[in-house]
């Protein structure tokens, strides 16, 4: 079993003093294995491809092929490599550029063992386990299939599914982030996307931050490549889910237009099976691409008269919107049985019955969002939990059941 924690190394610089020093510096590691060293990047490609390391760090300057260019071809070749971009030059358009080109992290020159050590770690478990996602795995109650690294077989198409509240305060944050834990856990590549751009906080709800976010695809939105915006998501270190995150200011969302947000969900679709979105409660540009592509939407209420009067108006404008009944999933979060305003009576408000009930429990569910660990990850008996694994069973369900309708109407 312990072999199966030993991180590979691959070091490529064109100064053989720096090589022998990084290699040092690793010796002491005895999770760390250098199984080569390059002096230039051509040379790393051919030797990436011969021993399979984990991870690479890449000097970027460097004679016959710079370390971007290698880097880009490396993630080609040998997908589940991570490489780790090793610099003097601290510039954040380097950083940019390295990150584009597919390195997972940059440090700068001279570099901390520890923080060498720290992210040789953490690229080691990812590549770990892109190595297990390059078997492949399949899209349970559909035909779709997935290739390399949770990406769709060609001419395949995934499903986009948002989680949506007219009220703010509902806890569609903390019910996307759950569900996508579950659907990634029983086997469907998931890639949550922030569609909260002013203030979403999706990828804190999973702790995970990350330098790029959907931000960095808005000079590119027309031209999307499989690389770059893969490189711009975050992958959740604990259970494979993708993320791309909104900007880490408020301003900085005016850059993404609602065709621009579409597009992405759209190009997304083509790469991962299910495409799960946390959308805003105003009907925004942002919010309307979204609501306009997807397939499914969970409607997230609660028992506040504010949040049921809302939701009221939504199903009131739904047609209006070209969402028609079978798209919709209606949940209840929050359910506490104290209070007046009960499920019965909501559902005869809306003339519609709740899909899942999710119980209040703020004991769990407190602590979880304070951790940011989503609590179906490891309190899969508590109510809060099942009510989250039947949500997804009946999200499964309506999707089936919409792909099928599609091949009668074709």
């Amino acid at each position: 079993m312990a072999s199966e924690k030993i991180t590979s190394v691959l070091i490529v610089d064109d100064v053989a003093e720096a090589r022998e020093n990084v290699r040092k510096l690793l010796q002491f590691d005895a999770n760390v294995e250098v199984v080569g060293a390059s002096s230039n990047g051509l040379e790393a490609i051919d030797l990436a491809i011969e021993t399979q390391p984990d991870v690479v760090l890449m000097d970027i300057n460097m004679p016959e092929m710079d370390g971007i260019t290698a880097t880009e071809n490396i993630r080609k070749k040998v997908p589940h490599a991570q490489i780790i971009i090793l610099s003097v030059q601290g510039d954040t358009s380097y950083m940019r550029r390295a990150m584009l080109a597919g390195a997972r992290d940059f440090l700068t020159k001279p570099v901390d063992v520890d923080e060498l050590s720290a992210a040789i770690r953490t690229a080691g478990e990812v590549a770990r386990n892109e190595r297990e996602k390059l078997a492949g795995t399949h899209f349970a109650g559909g035909s779709t299939s997935l290739g390399p690294a949770g990406t769709l077989l060609p001419g395949d198409q995934g499903r986009i599914v948002t989680v949506f509240s007219p009220k703010g305060g509902s806890g569609k944050t903390t019910i996307a982030s759950n569900l996508a834990i579950a659907l990634q856990k029983s086997g469907k590549a998931v890639v949550a996307v922030d569609g909260n751009l002013q203030f979403g906080d999706l990828s804190f709800s999973l702790n995970q931050q990350g330098r790029n976010n959907i931000t960095d695809l808005a000079a590119s939105v027309n031209e999307l490549d499989r690389e770059v915006l893969s490189e711009v998501m975050i992958e959740h270190e604990k259970s494979g889910v993708q993320i791309l995150a909104a900007p880490m200011r408020p301003e900085h969302a005016d850059s993404i237009s609602g065709e621009q947000f579409g597009q992405i969900l759209n190009y997304l679709r083509g790469m991962f099976p299910i495409v799960l979105v946390d959308s805003s409660s105003l009907l925004t540009d942002i919010t309307l691409a979204a609501l306009d592509a997807s397939d499914i939407i969970i409607l997230t209420t609660t028992q506040d008269i504010p949040a049921v009067k809302n939701t009221r108006l939504f199903l009131d404008v739904a047609d209006a919107l070209g969402i028609i009944d079978e798209q919709l999933l209606l949940v209840l979060n929050r359910y506490d049985k104290r209070r007046n305003i009960t499920p019965e009576r909501i559902q005869k408000n809306f003339d519609r019955k709740f899909s899942t009930i999710i119980p209040l429990d703020e004991k769990l569910i407190i602590p979880s969002m304070d951790r940011g660990e989503p609590f179906v990850s490891s309190d899969e008996d508590e109510p809060a939990s099942k009510a989250i694994l039947n949500l997804m069973e009946d999200l499964l369900k309506a999707l089936k059941e919409r792909q099928s309708a599609e091949v009668e109407m074709a």
